[in-house]
């Protein structure tokens, strides 16, 4: 698309070279002229590309700055955030107002149609167009074009950006570090294995189209010799790729939305929120003393409610048996263990379980534990289960639509088919195998993960 200010000056140096009063008529003198006007088309049309250059930069950054915003603040102050922004890359004093808030809009993006829609309630996507223009007092003023009678143009650019959720995120296995998935594993279509470092894979799995294994350098990817004959579909599902892991950078948010259901931002019970569960319906904790006994009683526990488990200095670790957690949210620091060493199960269902102990297992399990609901992906029966430290559940679980968050490791070994729609996320390393299948939801993973979007210039 043409710069509106290049097919402006164009039509005026076409214009004034199309007239004929005056009386200088000397050859030399008016091949003088065209030669300034031609000369002076190119030097003007060069500072209007450099400007159009400046703006479109200045467009990009103001525009993530506003949506960067606008995950947490009102579009007043994302606005104003943006703006900010702009007058720093081109100072008013130089510049005048390149930026105002009405060239600010919130909408949605149609990545189908490649069409944006103004909607001020929105947070997924915004257009912000930058302008040097005359009729603001900001035009660019030119050097030779005013021999065309052209004093000054018109420059403007303009960006779109979005928020998006990858899909690595709500069905996959996600680590800042290594990544290792073992033998014996068939991933269905929609998964995805990421590591911001790199991913270790031994034999005989199977990488269906649709899967994608990625890490910031794919040739990084660590296979045994022949290794790709090894495993059907790994080197077309091999991606480079990088994330910022901010999800993990969400934990103290989650915890604040737990401890103050109705906080505004983060609250549990708040609809508004991202953090929002539907079955806490009460804002009143039940705290309970973790100290003394290992085994968690299910009286102390009640649906609807969030819980304060707290151990204090008692470093014994808390067992979970039994098919009691349902819809209810517990905050605590005690290690806890799902099952126990004698072979009692336990499940889980409609819970949000975090911890803030720091240790490697903060949560750790025996055979026999399910998390989340067996449903076949439908809505509902979700578990979210997050940490300050590590999880260990490496002795056969099942997980049904529900989701795993570590600032440090986690190793986990599921049941054969017993991985559906399941997201690991690690701020350390990740080693989870199954000897099974790993997916069925087609990267659709479940409704209520805890999510922390992501920004991209789509025009």
């Amino acid at each position: 698309m043409t710069p509106l200010f290049l097919s402006r000056a164009a039509r005026a140096a076409k214009k004034r070279a199309k007239r004929e009063d005056g009386g200088i008529t000397v050859l030399s003198l008016q091949m003088l002229i065209v030669s300034l006007i031609l000369g002076g088309f190119a030097v003007d049309v060069g500072n209007g590309f450099q400007a159009y250059t400046q703006l479109q930069a200045t467009a990009d950054s103001a525009a993530h700055a506003a949506l960067l915003t606008r995950e947490w603040e009102t579009a007043d102050v994302a606005k104003a955030k943006a703006i900010t922004v702009a007058t720093n890359m081109m100072p008013t004093s130089r510049y005048g107002t390149v930026l105002r808030p009405e060239d600010i809009v919130f909408g949605d993006w149609d990545a189908t149609t490649k069409k944006f829609t103004a909607n001020s309630a929105s947070k997924n996507a915004v257009f912000v167009s930058t302008k040097r223009y005359e009729a603001q007092n900001n035009g660019l003023g030119t050097f030779f074009l005013r021999l065309a009678g052209q004093d000054r143009l018109d420059v403007g650019s303009g960006s779109v950006w979005e928020t998006y959720a990858s899909s690595c995120f709500r069905e996959g296995i996600v680590a800042a570090e290594r990544v290792d998935t073992q033998s014996n594993n068939n991933y269905e279509p929609g998964y995805c294995i990421h590591s911001q470092e790199h991913v270790e894979i031994n034999s005989n799995n199977v990488f269906n189209t649709g899967v994608i294994v990625s890490m910031p350098d794919k040739t990084d990817v660590v296979i045994p010799d022949s290794g790709f004959d090894q495993n059907t579909g790994l080197r077309e599902a091999l991606r480079d790729g990088s994330y910022a892991m901010r999800i993990l950078g969400r934990i103290n948010q989650i915890e604040q939305g737990l401890l103050n259901p109705a906080d505004a931002k983060y609250g549990i019970m708040e609809p508004t929120s991202p953090y929002y569960r539907s079955y806490i319906t009460n804002k009143v904790a039940v705290k309970i003393n973790g100290q003394g006994k290992t085994e968690l009683s299910q009286a102390d526990f009640k649906q609807g409610r969030v819980h304060i488990l707290d151990c204090k200095n008692d470093n014994q670790h808390k067992q979970v048996k039994g098919d009691w957690l349902r819809k209810m949210a517990i905050v605590t620091n005690c290690r806890i263990q799902f099952g126990t060493d004698l072979g009692d199960g336990a499940s889980l269902e409609d819970v949000v379980f975090l911890n803030t102990n720091v240790d490697g297992k903060s949560f750790y399990g025996r055979s026999g534990v399910r998390f989340g609901k067996d449903d076949n992906c439908t809505a509902g029966g979700d578990v979210q289960v997050v940490t300050k430290g590590g999880i260990d559940l490496a002795s056969g679980i099942q997980v049904y639509g529900s989701q795993f968050i570590a600032a440090g490791d986690i190793y986990a070994t599921a049941n054969a088919n017993g991985i559906e729609g399941a997201s690991f996320v690690a701020g350390g390393e990740a080693s989870i195998t199954s000897n099974g299948s790993f997916g069925f939801c087609g990267g659709a993973g479940m409704g209520n993960n805890y999510e922390a979007k992501y920004f991209r210039m789509v025009r």
